[in-house]
């Protein structure tokens, strides 16, 4: 596949560039708002709608499989259209999916005629809310499907305004979106939650009206010309285009696939299950759950920050940038796998210690992966982002499904907990023995 280095700027600043990473780092920061409210508000919902532990994996199922379909679907148009409106359109969707999640009663009864009560895939049973069930469901996918356009969109713009280290560390704050929108959102509920009684409807309202305002600046900040397409590849000497796929290539497919679905297997297991593991296995209360997902959150952002500091110092060090990421990679797996100590200890301060170490390594494992993944095209960034992220969300999807049930049948977090945090050693041992140390390639 073809690589290139090129300044689509066309004169910008490196205050510019660095400034339109700020804005990335919000709209990540917006679309995990509008993802963990959910999370946040899961056991009152779960409550007012009679879910089991299944059904609300199921919640997590249907968004991953949208957010597979997105993947591909907006991928695709990432390559073709223009990114400058693309991303305020799925900006605007996700939003707009998470306000409606309030009516997911009001949905649910237009949807149950149509769909019927008797899904058996859908876990509907006689004991819950049926319509409440169904519109909650709609709300999910619609959010997913529209969140998996983030991505194409976010990773396009860094891959054409950075280069090398620069590239790392913005896709470092880009990622760091994720954790920062995880602090706020607690903050935010908690201040529209006056106690645990109160609705749950108003932080979905909120937080949705208010990320829609992100719009404004992107398309002031930014112009058709900035994100312009790269010129076509340049032919070989004997007239030839390079080889499209070659062992090189494949090599780095294998790696990237193994890593992108090991990471996220751990990063999607915290992100909807430790605020129920919290309050449930561990009798932590709401409020104190919101506290420590603050913290958790603020932890695994600054682990995501170095990790993308720690490649660019380095590289100045006379590291190679592919050792760098190797090194930085390793540290973070490392730090991920303490789930398994993590499964074992009971209440108290060793526990919740535990689990900041792994958020820190967990999240710091993102930033090398993306840098890695904008290595393998140009021209078909879309299209690379959103068939590794499609492969992902359909397998984790499935293992949100399968926890939830597992859940339900053991009353017990710890066997999800213990495996989620090993498998980002298999991605860990993929790098380091199959990535090609390609140093020409991997400094554009």
């Amino acid at each position: 596949m073809e690589r290139l280095s090129f300044d689509s700027s066309d004169g910008r600043s490196a205050r510019w560039k660095w400034s339109i990473c700020g804005l990335l780092f919000l709209a990540t920061m917006i679309m995990y708002m509008d993802r963990q409210t959910l999370s946040l508000m899961s056991k009152p919902i779960k409550t007012e709608f009679q879910l089991t532990h299944e059904q609300y994996g199921t919640l997590e199922w249907g968004f991953g499989l949208a957010f597979a379909a997105g993947a591909i679907i907006n991928g695709l148009l990432a390559d073709r259209v223009s990114v400058r409106w693309l991303y305020p359109l799925m900006l605007l969707g996700w939003s707009s999916a998470g306000v409606a999640t309030v009516w997911s009663q009001q949905i649910g009864d237009a949807l149950l005629p149509i769909v019927g009560s008797q899904h058996a895939w859908l876990g509907m049973n006689s004991e819950s809310n049926a319509a409440g069930y169904l519109g909650l469901f709609f709300c999910r996918v619609v959010l997913g499907y529209f969140e998996a356009g983030h991505w194409p969109c976010a990773l396009i713009t860094t891959q054409r305004l950075l280069t090398g280290p620069d590239r790392l560390l913005g896709n470092s704050i880009l990622q760091s979106g994720a954790s920062v929108g995880s602090i706020i959102t607690p903050l935010a509920v908690m201040a529209m939650r006056t106690n645990e009684e109160s609705s749950w409807r108003q932080p979905f309202i909120v937080i949705g009206i208010v990320g829609m305002s992100w719009v404004i600046p992107w398309l002031f900040f930014i112009r058709e010309a900035d994100l312009k397409l790269p010129a076509e590849s340049p032919l070989k000497k004997n007239g030839s285009r390079p080889a499209l796929w070659t062992w090189s290539v494949l090599r780095k497919i294998i790696v990237l696939m193994s890593i992108v679905v090991a990471i996220n297997m751990t990063w999607q297991y915290l992100r909807a299950w430790m605020p129920l593991l919290l309050q449930e296995e561990h009798k932590y209360s709401e409020n104190f759950m919101f506290w420590f997902m603050m913290a958790f959150y603020l932890v695994a952002d600054l682990g995501c920050l170095a990790a993308g500091g720690a490649v660019k110092w380095l590289t100045g060090e006379r590291f190679s940038l592919n050792r760098a990421r190797l090194l930085v990679f390793t540290v973070c797996t490392l730090l991920a796998m303490y789930t398994a100590v993590a499964a074992n200890l009971p209440h108290g301060a060793l526990l919740l210690y535990t689990f900041l170490l792994i958020g820190c390594g967990t999240l710091g494992l993102f930033p090398v992966y993306y840098s890695l993944a904008q290595e393998l095209s140009t021209r078909r960034q879309g299209l690379v982002t959103g068939l590794f992220g499609a492969t992902t969300w359909i397998i984790t999807s499935y293992m949100q499904k399968y926890v939830g049930k597992s859940i339900d049948v053991t009353h017990s977090f710890a066997t999800g907990l213990f495996w989620a945090g090993q498998v980002p050693l298999i991605g860990c041992l993929a790098l380091g023995l199959l990535w090609p140390n390609d140093e020409r390639s991997s400094k554009k």
